[in-house]
């Protein structure tokens, strides 16, 4: 869950998610594009070979696990997959 304050304490003044968001309505429309198709080729891999190890119903099952059970690992691989996204764009745009 966003935490509405955890913008106050970072001394960069946003969060991953905050700076994504930001990138993603104010940088190059095609640079966001490219990363968005990138990040959803990368989703339908993941879907894909979960569906083949867990089936077609057992994939929400398997998310939803792993969600309760490695919240934290899965907040910070969330936040580090910000951070990467925002480079992918930021480098592309010099």
């Amino acid at each position: 869950m966003y935490n509405l304050f955890e913008d106050e304490d970072d001394i960069f003044q946003g969060s991953p998610k905050s700076k994504f968001l930001d990138i993603v309505f104010n940088a190059n429309r095609d640079l966001v594009h490219s990363e968005l198709e990138r990040l959803m080729e990368r989703m339908a891999v993941m879907e894909l070979l979960l569906q083949e190890a867990h089936g077609e119903d057992g994939i929400d099952r398997v998310i939803h696990t792993a969600q309760f059970e490695r919240a934290n690992e899965v907040d910070m691989m969330a936040k580090n997959l910000y951070i990467i996204s925002v480079g992918n764009v930021l480098s592309q745009n010099e």
